[in-house]
């Protein structure tokens, strides 16, 4: 598949020396949802924040649909469409004209009918004349949304794009953000809800202490990386795992009541028939089994456990500099 955003070795330290970003290689394909993943710190936001020409990087390059961020800045921030985290937007403009201005700022020529379609595409039209101190926090998201797509990018960055919205509202969102890939715009979104990335991701990069330490498709890196396990509940607590079952990858829990077992989802055979003989020879029974596999949460915590990354100063982004 195309690529339409290429990083290249790309860094980032601040002023105190704090290395926000170290050397990151990542390609985006064209009419993807990447979702980015890290902790508090990661690095997450400073990449997007170079990505989109608020933050310059240390070193390294970064292309948007072939035109470099630097060197061709206006070309390839055309590109682009951004959503903060933050609810920063005019309070006593109104959506139609906060959005139509934000438009004639790269240059586009007047598009009523365009900004009419984002609108109803957002179920923002029957707010068109609402001050955007009167709407909700959710419906100040999508206002957002659409000052960011108002002058028709293809590449489209959510930072956080769900924090603070209700779950019904979420979903909704979750849905424009399908509509949005398949009219062939390009989405990359950071997100602190796993499930969210899990639901709409088609490729997922982790990021930690400003590293990118795995980047795979979904389906893929839950295949690898996924376990499943098996959970009996057993008749009469054990003390200890009995010798014989002492190499097998077990656990027990809840105090000698239940014994888990966990297996490589990759391996051709499980070992669960030999471990069900094993049991029954060695006379302990159970009186219920469940398996379960993996989540994407699971899979993430397992990535990021080597480390918590240590926490970032507070950045400036507007000037590029540290806070006091």
């Amino acid at each position: 598949m195309q690529t339409i955003i290429s990083i290249q070795k790309l860094s980032k330290v601040y002023a105190s020396g704090y290395q926000a970003l170290k050397s990151v290689d990542l390609d985006i394909r064209r009419g993807e949802i990447f979702a980015l993943l890290g902790p508090n710190g990661a690095g997450k936001t400073t990449l997007i924040n170079i990505v989109c020409g608020i933050v310059k990087p240390s070193s390294g390059s970064v292309t948007a649909d072939g035109h470099d961020i630097v060197r061709d800045y206006r070309a390839a921030r055309g590109m682009i469409g951004l959503v903060p985290q933050e609810l920063s937007t005019d309070s006593f403009e109104t959506v139609w004209s906060t959005v139509s201005f934000s438009r004639g700022l790269f240059g586009k020529p007047a598009n009523p009918a365009h900004i009419e379609k984002v609108l109803r595409d957002l179920s923002l039209w029957d707010k068109k004349d609402s001050k955007i101190l009167t709407l909700s926090g959710g419906m100040k998201r999508r206002v957002l949304i659409a000052k960011a797509l108002s002058h028709e990018p293809r590449i489209l960055f959510l930072d956080e794009p769900t924090a603070g919205v209700d779950v019904e509202l979420r979903q909704g969102m979750w849905q424009m953000v399908r509509n949005l890939r398949e009219s062939g715009v390009t989405i990359i979104l950071t997100t602190h809800y796993i499930e969210e990335a899990e639901e709409m991701a088609d490729r997922i990069g982790v990021i930690n202490k400003g590293e990118l330490i795995v980047v795979e498709d979904k389906a893929v890196l839950m295949r690898k990386l996924g376990k499943k396990q098996l959970t009996l509940q057993l008749r009469a607590p054990l003390q200890t795992l009995p010798g014989a079952l002492a190499g097998l990858p077990l656990e027990l829990t809840e105090g000698g009541q239940t014994l888990v077992y966990t297996f490589d989802t990759q391996q051709e055979e499980t070992g669960i028939g030999e471990l069900l003989k094993q049991l029954a020879g060695l006379g302990i029974d159970f009186k219920d089994l469940h398996s379960s596999e993996s989540s994407l949460e699971d899979i993430f915590v397992s990535l990021v456990h080597a480390g918590k990354p240590a926490q970032p100063p507070a950045i400036d982004t507007k000037n590029n500099k540290e806070l006091a």
